[in-house]
C-alpha cells in the first residue's frame, strides 16, 4: 500500500486535531446540542441555560459553527442538520455515550509518551466509576447499532440454534443476530455490571424471551450456559494480551458442541502491523489504558483459532468502519 507523502500543513492540521475533537466533546458534555435542539436560541439564552460563562459559550458556538456543527444567524444560533441527529440527546440516532467516552480517555492520550517509555497504562482522572461505565456501554450501543444491521445481514447463521455473544455489553449483536435469524436464541455473557444496560436494550426490542443474559468474568470464569454452536467475539480480544486471547478462544471452544461456528469480529491490522491506520493507532489506545491489550494481525488472530481447534479459518468479506473485519473457523 502507497504511503501517505506529508506537508507541513498536513503535520499541523494533525497536530492540531484534538482542538476539534475537544470542541465537539465539551458541547456534548454540556448538552449544548440537546439545549438548542430544533429550535434557534440567542448566545444569551445558551450561556443561560447552561449555567455558562458568556464569553466561553461564545467561544465555543463559534467554534461549532466554524465547524459546521451549528448554523450562526447575527447572534443567534441552530444545530446543522447532522448535529440535531446525532448530536442532540432527544434523537434516535444520538451517538454523544461514545463521544463521551471519547472525553473520558482523553487525558490518557495526553501522557502516551510517558505510556511508551514504561509499557504500562497511565494514571488518569476519573469521572466517576459509574458514569465512565456508562458512557462506555452505551458508547458501543450507539457504534453497533450503526453496524451491526448490515453485519449481520452479511453473516449467514442458517440452522445454528444458540448463540454466545461473549463480552457482548447491551447485546446489540445478539439482537441484531436474533432479528436476522427467527431461530436463533442467544446469551448475552458479560459482567454483573453489565446486565441492567443489556436487558433494557434486549427489552426494548421485544426479544427478552429468546436472549438470557449471564454475569461473571470470562478471563477466570468458565463459559456456562452452553453447549453453544456459534459465537460471537465482538472487540473483546483487544482488551487482552496474546496469552489471554488464546485462554479465552480455547474456553469459548470448550463450550461449543463440535462443528460450531466461532467468529471474532475485531480491528485487524495487516500482517506487517504497519496498517491500516486506525487498528494501529487503536493499538496506543490499549496502551493508555490497558495492561496487555492490542490490535492483533490476521495471522495472529488465525494461529489462535487454529490452536483453538478450529479448521476451515477463513476472514469474512464484511468490511467495517475503521477496519473492522470477521474471522471464523468451525469446530
Amino acid at each position: 500500500m502507497k504511503k501517505k507523502e506529508w506537508s507541513i500543513p498536513e503535520l499541523l492540521a494533525t497536530s492540531t486535531a484534538y482542538w476539534k475533537g475537544c470542541a465537539l466533546q465539551s458541547a456534548v458534555r454540556l448538552g449544548l446540542f440537546t439545549t438548542i435542539d430544533n429550535d434557534t436560541l440567542s448566545l444569551d439564552e445558551i450561556a443561560d441555560t447552561m449555567k455558562a460563562d458568556r464569553r466561553g459559550t461564545e467561544f465555543l458556538l463559534n467554534a461549532l459553527a466554524a465547524m459546521s456543527l451549528l448554523i450562526k444567524d447575527g447572534n443567534c444560533y441552530s444545530n446543522s442538520g447532522a448535529a440535531l441527529e446525532f448530536l442532540s440527546s432527544t434523537s434516535e440516532k444520538y451517538i454523544g455515550h461514545i463521544i463521551l467516552h471519547h472525553h473520558h480517555i482523553l487525558d490518557g492520550w495526553a501522557q502516551l509518551h510517558d505510556a511508551v517509555i514504561s509499557g504500562k497504562p497511565v494514571e488518569m482522572r476519573s469521572y466517576g466509576e459509574d458514569i465512565e461505565r456508562r458512557s462506555f456501554l452505551l458508547g458501543m450501543l450507539n457504534l453497533a447499532m450503526g453496524i451491526a444491521p448490515g453485519l449481520t445481514s452479511q453473516v449467514d447463521l442458517t440452522g445454528r440454534r444458540r448463540l454466545l455473544d461473549l463480552g457482548g455489553g447491551p447485546g446489540t449483536y445478539a439482537i441484531h443476530f436474533c432479528l436476522a435469524n427467527p431461530d436463533l436464541s442467544a446469551v448475552i455473557y458479560d459482567r454483573p455490571t453489565t446486565e441492567p444496560f443489556a436487558r433494557e436494550t434486549v427489552e426494548k426490542f421485544g426479544l427478552q424471551d429468546r436472549i438470557s443474559f449471564a454475569g461473571g468474568d470470562f478471563n477466570t470464569a468458565p463459559i456456562g450456559g452452553g453447549p453453544y454452536d456459534v459465537a460471537w467475539l465482538s472487540h473483546i480480544l483487544h482488551s487482552n494480551g496474546l496469552d489471554e486471547c488464546q485462554a479465552l478462544l480455547d474456553k469459548t471452544a470448550a463450550a461449543m458442541e463440535p462443528g460450531g461456528l466461532i467468529m471474532i469480529h475485531e480491528f485487524i491490522l495487516d500482517n506487517t502491523k504497519d496498517s491500516p491506520e486506525f487498528p494501529a493507532l487503536f493499538s496506543l489506545n490499549m496502551l493508555v489504558n490497558n495492561e496487555g491489550g492490542r490490535s492483533y494481525s490476521e495471522e495472529e488472530l488465525c494461529t489462535m483459532l487454529k490452536n483453538a481447534g478450529a479448521k476451515n479459518i477463513k476472514r469474512h468479506s464484511f468490511q467495517g468502519p475503521n477496519d473492522s473485519a470477521i474471522i471464523s473457523g468451525i469446530l
